[in-house]
């Protein structure tokens, strides 16, 4: 076996050797150090991508402290025309969106009542929900919710906390009731949402209460027209 060993390694196998290590090595060569160079100023990439998001959530986190949130005003509005009456407390939780949740998402209800009685009900601590705003048929717009604050509106948390709740007072087979006031003035509000917090106008983006995940309601139904609302959206953006 001693003999077969040496035999395996007699001189004139070294030279093919010599020879894998010229033009092939050289090649070889070239290509690990540009593999080296693209994982290094990838992994750089990646890690500064990290630590672009890591700042933004370290950021969301400092708002989510007890004790930290933005100054407020009682009665001041997010969307100038509208008027205010305030929800009880009992019926939204206090935060600092779009600082500690971002807002991405709009969700449009119909209050299945008057305005009046819609109106008492978020006033009512026993309701255990609210809506940021009410649309009427004539057009007015209530704001009962501050858009930083969550409102009880969708049913899930999650979508609580990323979105903007619309009310319009009607009923879901009632198609009379959504006038063309409704559809015009809810539009702006929309619009003006999609705007302050750069939300697609969009059906993705613009959702029903019926969309929500997990929801067990139907409203707006199925006489919203979603194509006119969706492109009265997009024609207020662009004005």
């Amino acid at each position: 076996m001693a003999e077969q060993r040496n035999t395996g390694k007699k001189a004139p196998k070294k030279a093919p050797k010599k020879a894998k290590k010229k033009a092939p090595g050289k090649a070889s060569g070239k290509a690990p150090s540009r593999t080296r160079r693209a994982v290094l100023f990838g992994g750089l990439g990646v890690f500064a991508v990290a630590a672009i998001a890591g700042r933004e959530e370290i950021g969301r986190a400092w708002w989510l402290l007890p004790g930290v949130s933005k100054p407020r005003k009682e009665g001041e509005l997010d969307h100038a025309v509208a008027s205010w009456t305030a929800a009880s407390p009992a019926n939204w939780r206090m935060a600092d969106r779009p600082d500690d949740y971002r807002v991405d998402r709009i969700v449009v209800h119909v209050t299945q009542g008057s305005f009046e009685s819609s109106v008492d009900a978020f006033k009512n601590p026993w309701h255990k929900a609210s809506a940021h705003y009410i649309v009427r048929g004539d057009g007015h717009v209530e704001q009962l919710v501050r858009e930083m604050d969550v409102a009880f509106h969708s049913g899930n948390r999650s979508m609580n906390e990323r979105s903007v709740g619309i009310e319009h007072v009607g009923f879901v087979d009632r198609p009379k009731d959504f006038t063309d006031a409704m559809y015009a003035a809810s539009a702006r509000l929309a619009a003006d949402i999609c705007r302050r917090y750069g939300i697609p106008a969009d059906r993705t983006h613009i959702l029903g209460h019926s969309e929500v995940p997990g929801a067990d309601h139907t409203d707006p139904g199925p006489h919203w027209d979603w194509d006119r609302y969706v492109r009265l959206v997009k024609e207020a953006l662009a004005s």
